[in-house]
């Protein structure tokens, strides 16, 4: 891993979360993070919208980031239902994950809509957190290579930065299953990522890139160790205390 990329841990809740547990959660992941004083890696919830606010109050003042799992692409208007950047801005987020396999499978979610979410986090002044990942079929048809780059040039909006950019590698087969790629695939998908990067972001070399993909506290270690690896993004692992703060140590 580059010095000069600061590791993130970035806790994706999905939806699971009421208020009293979240709120407890919270707290034991500031509490941990606040203990061990890190000053070399970022650590990132990203709670329900329902949530944001609260979990953002309770993490004040501990290092904690915080951010949303989707936002639209539009400022404000008629979208029953959605949520805007700003309005995460607002609640006191600083990140949002947009494009992933879940929205754009659940969701219909295209490259180019995932693209102009990225545009409307920069707007209100969010750090997108783009995911790509190929599905079973595709890795099983050798395609994944093809696939990760087709996502990342229609994803990644022009002018991006790596102040500006975080890149999450989610093989569609990994997350929630409790398969993972071998380190060598991930290594693989990673410089391939990198590499693409090189014609799409001036600064490609200090853009960071997350792995996701059922990672747990007895896998981080190796998975973080795998080339090109800058931090994960986590799911169901996020959801207790002990075990994201095990994840988020190895880094």
């Amino acid at each position: 891993m580059a010095r000069t990329r600061r590791p993130m841990i970035a806790g994706n809740w999905k939806m699971n979360g009421l208020r009293a547990d979240a709120l407890a959660l919270a707290k034991g992941v500031a509490d941990g993070v606040k203990q061990a004083g890190w000053r070399d890696r970022e650590v990132l919830v990203c709670p329900p919208a329902t949530l944001v606010m609260a979990v953002a109050d309770a993490v004040k003042g501990s290092g904690v980031l915080v951010g949303g799992e989707d936002c639209h692409a539009e400022a404000s208007g008629a979208h029953t239902g959605d949520i805007s950047a700003e309005m995460l801005r607002d609640a006191g987020a600083g990140h949002v994950i947009v494009g992933h396999s879940e929205r754009r499978t659940d969701h219909g979610e295209t490259d180019a809509v995932v693209r102009a979410k990225a545009e409307a986090a920069w707007r209100a002044g969010l750090l997108p957190i783009v995911c790509i990942g190929e599905t079973l079929a595709e890795r099983e048809a050798g395609k994944t290579l093809g696939v990760l780059e087709a996502q990342l040039r229609g994803s990644v909006p022009s002018g991006a930065t790596a102040a500006k950019l975080v890149v999450a590698y989610e093989p569609v087969w990994a997350i929630g299953t409790g398969k993972t790629p071998t380190t060598a695939e991930v290594a693989a998908a990673h410089a391939h990522i990198r590499k693409v990067l090189g014609g799409l972001v001036s600064d490609a070399a200090a853009v960071r890139l997350l792995y996701g993909g059922s990672v747990k506290g007895s896998n981080a270690a190796e998975l973080l160790a795998a080339g090109d690896v800058d931090g994960a993004l986590v799911g169901g692992a996020s959801l207790k205390a002990d075990e994201f703060l095990a994840i988020a140590k190895a880094a």
